[in-house]
């Protein structure tokens, strides 16, 4: 009754107000009267028919008023009650000038021993006094230009940041003061809610009217997050310059400034060219503002963006060198919300004890051949292939002198190491390994690939070849498969760096890092199955709970009956070809490698349970005076520290070679010209061959890097006089076929026409099971029993030691 009573009295309210005021109705209220100048006609007068009116209750546009004047009214209700608990709760904020973190970051090997502990926490504070003018210009250039005019929150900021987001449809700009920052940093969490804002506000402003906005910058520059481990301006200017903050120059100043709204963007530990950008508009902002000279900016503006990478103050890692590596991934990994929130618990891969020997071996092994060989740096990496894990990792010689390291950041040439991707390729293109090429003089589109000591073969199969390294059958074979394939199954197997597509990448001229390296040829341990180098298994925040964890992914690279026929192959490398210096007198498979003028020395080797792969040279890339077998030697003084700890294990049993379906599509190459000789001379020195064939040879032979590997022997490696090269002097087999002929051909497949391969051994082998197809985020296959070895080629000299000083002359 009461509501239809108020809709009544609505309904005629309306009513009334829709007459204008002051107006009478004469036709209702008296009779129509003529004037005297009327005519006496008669006339009809028409009234207009009464207006209808809605009542307001149906009328759309009074409830959505009714509703919003509710909401309006509920949502000021409310955010009166929330800013009423919330100011009444807001903690002290004389707080803010003692404040410390009390997160860490705590790294823990394998087996549960502490690694190093980050503490995210400045620690090195400076006071307002020494913190440089450019340096506090910098930053509120950078965060908040208003800083000195506002009271805590910039209302004109958030206004154009506001239409800054709306123009851009995206969320680019922000307008939270450096008050606000610091607000955020001492009370608050990371949590996205209204709340918090309101709260971040209003300890804004209680902190403005406690503090003065000397102490409130003071605060902010000592407790920034800036990546790298970098908390506060101090612990930047060392970490990213080597300096302190009174040395640090405008560019610098602006660069740190720069990285504060996201470090994992705007590092140029990260990206150079981002954190350029980033600071270049920093210094712009500088200049608009007055707190720099046009010079100062001009000369901030074309300065080089110049890192000296450095541990953080105050802190100590016995692996310095992996510490680091797991820094840079945790900020890949996770978001800076977490990373500077701290508490977390890193469980790493490492194994201390396998570390400790692996630092020890390469200390031992510079102290021996280092200086005679002319060897300054070398690097070494171990790789758990059935997982993934990095087990150990020394990136240098010494830490405290480069902090560089070779490991995961050098990119180099891997010389002969890359041939075992070309023959991969070949076997499981349904290649045997007993196919026969010629080793002789071989120009193709005027790229001549040359052995080492210049010295053929002649007929040789692809077993052979590989363990003596032969430079001319790899181009061949390279020709024979195609630049596609190859550069399809070394990325599958595990190379991540780009891969020209030239005829020296049989010889491995495009530039790879030792951890990539390493894991291919762990793939090749692991039966084909690739599983990416990591060394990361979980983190863990403050309460225990796991946040990241390394995914179970793999992917079958190559099927297994490639992977087994390669490591058998291998096998023969180290068992009687140019690794014999890796031998444990247990199964192992391995490759060496050289590139041009000795300036990479590699050997890659692996068991079934463990790859490791060493690196020799120096950093500017001069010549050394070394040779791979050293590399090898290396790899055999770490591993064979490790035999207590690793049982004995054998590689997978040979498949037949005869019969099997390829699963690699080879894509031959088409050359424009080729100039090869049907059987070997003596030396390839120019002008040998027959007469009546022209040396091609064209620019393109300026990128060739012939590796150069000499087989084991008595004699300690020596420094060749000639170019480098690869294979074994005399080696070779004799050939039957007359010397001194020559062959000319155009658009052939580049390799002169080789016998039929030798039939495949006699006693019964298994049928090669198909393989896998790739799969992601599955368990991996179900390892069978280790089935019994598979017989390895005769070795053809033992290794040889080395302690004394190479020759003037002679080779690898």
């Amino acid at each position: 009754m009461i509501t239809r009573f108020w809709l009544n009295w609505l309904s005629l309210l309306s009513a009334e107000r829709k007459r204008p005021h002051g107006h009478t109705d004469f036709a209702r209220t008296a009779p129509f009267q003529r004037s005297p100048q009327t005519p006496s006609t008669p006339q009809t007068i028409q009234l207009p028919p009464p207006r209808s009116y809605r009542p307001l209750f149906l009328r759309p546009l009074f409830w959505l008023i009714l509703l919003l004047a509710a909401g309006l009214a509920g949502g000021s209700t409310r955010a009166y009650r929330v800013w009423q608990a919330t100011n009444e709760n807001l903690p002290d904020t004389s707080q803010a000038l003692t404040f410390q973190r009390d997160g860490t970051v705590t790294m823990m090997s394998a087996d549960g021993a502490i690694l190093q502990k980050l503490g995210p926490a400045s620690r090195e504070t400076i006071a307002y006094e020494d913190l440089p003018d450019e340096l506090i210009a910098a930053f509120i250039a950078a965060e908040d230009q208003r800083f000195y005019s506002h009271n805590g929150i910039d209302y004109r900021g958030i206004a154009r940041a506001v239409r800054a987001n709306l123009l851009n449809r995206d969320l680019v700009e922000g307008a939270s003061t450096i008050t606000q920052q610091v607000a955020r940093i001492v009370f608050l969490d990371q949590e996205r809610s209204f709340q918090r804002k309101i709260k971040e506000g209003l300890l804004a402003l209680k902190l403005e009217e406690n503090l003065s906005k000397q102490d409130i910058i003071e605060r902010y520059l000592n407790l920034v997050y800036l990546g790298s481990g970098a908390y506060g301006v101090a612990d930047a200017a060392w970490v990213y310059f080597g300096k302190t903050i009174d040395q640090l120059t405008v560019a610098e100043s602006a660069m740190i400034a720069g990285m504060a709204p996201a470090p994992s963007l705007y590092s140029p530990a990260v990206n150079q060219e981002a954190a350029r950008s980033q600071r270049n508009r920093v210094i712009r902002r500088m200049l608009a503002t007055g707190a720099i000279t046009t010079a100062a900016a001009e000369e901030a503006l074309a300065a080089d963006v110049e890192v000296s990478l450095n541990q953080p103050k105050y802190l100590y890692s016995e692996f310095p060198y992996f510490t680091i590596y797991i820094q840079k991934q945790l900020e890949q990994l996770l978001p800076p919300e977490q990373l500077e929130a701290g508490g977390l618990t890193v469980e790493t891969t490492l194994n201390v004890s396998w570390q400790r020997k692996a630092e020890q071996t390469i200390a031992e092994a510079t102290e021996r051949y280092g200086r005679w060989q002319r060897v300054e740096q070398m690097a070494l990496v171990a790789v758990d292939p059935r997982n993934g894990e990095i087990k150990a990792m020394v990136g240098g010689n010494d830490f405290n002198d480069s902090q560089f390291n070779r490991v995961t950041q050098a990119q180099r040439q891997p010389g002969s190491t890359f041939k075992s991707f070309v023959y991969a390729t070949a076997i499981a293109g349904g290649l045997s390994p007993y196919k026969n090429y010629t080793d002789a003089r071989y120009v193709v589109d005027g790229y001549e690939p040359e052995n080492y000591g210049k010295t053929f073969s002649g007929d040789i199969d692809l077993l052979r070849a590989l363990r003596n390294s032969v430079n001319v059958v790899a181009v061949k074979l390279l020709v024979d498969v195609g630049f596609d394939p190859v550069i399809q199954v070394a990325q599958r197997l595990g190379i991540q760096s780009p891969l020209l597509p030239a005829y020296s990448l049989a010889l491995g001229t495009s530039e790879v890092n030792l951890l990539e390296l390493t894991s291919a040829y762990g793939t090749l341990a692991n039966k084909g199955v690739h599983r990416q180098p990591h060394g990361i298994r979980r983190v863990l925040d403050g309460n225990g709970e796991v946040i990241y964890e390394t995914p179970n992914e793999w992917e079958q690279a190559i099927d297994p009956d490639t992977a087994a026929i390669m490591t058998w192959m291998l096998r023969g490398v180290v068992e009687g070809g140019t690794g014999g210096n890796a031998s444990l007198g247990r199964p192992v498979a391995g490759k060496t490698g050289t590139s041009e003028n000795y300036r990479d020395l590699w050997f890659i080797g692996y068991i079934p349970q463990l790859a490791a792969g060493v690196w020799m040279g120096n950093d500017d890339s001069t010549p050394t005076r070394g040779a791979s077998s050293t590399a090898a030697a290396i790899w055999r003084m770490f591993m064979s520290q490790l035999t207590d700890d690793i049982p004995v294990e054998q590689f997978p049993e040979l498949p037949r070679l005869g019969g099997r379906e390829a699963t690699v599509e080879l894509q031959p190459v088409r050359p424009g010209r080729v100039v090869a000789d049907d059987s070997p001379g003596q030396t390839a020195s120019p002008g040998s061959g027959s007469s009546a064939t022209s040396r091609t040879v064209s620019s393109q032979s300026s990128e060739s890097s012939s590796s150069s590997e000499s087989s084991a022997s008595s004699d300690p490696p020596r420094t060749s006089s000639g170019g480098s090269g690869s294979g074994s002097s005399g080696a070779g087999s004799s050939s039957s076929r007359p010397r001194g002929t020559t062959s000319e051909s155009t658009n052939g497949s580049g390799s002169s026409a080789p016998p039929k391969p030798a039939a495949a051994p006699s006693t019964p082998a298994p049928q090669p099971a198909p393989a896998p197809q790739p799969v992601v985020n599955q368990e991996p296959p179900p390892v069978a029993p280790a089935p019994p070895p598979a017989p390895a080629p005769p070795p053809l000299a033992p290794p040889a030691p080395l302690e004394s000083p190479p020759s003037s002359n002679g080779g690898d």
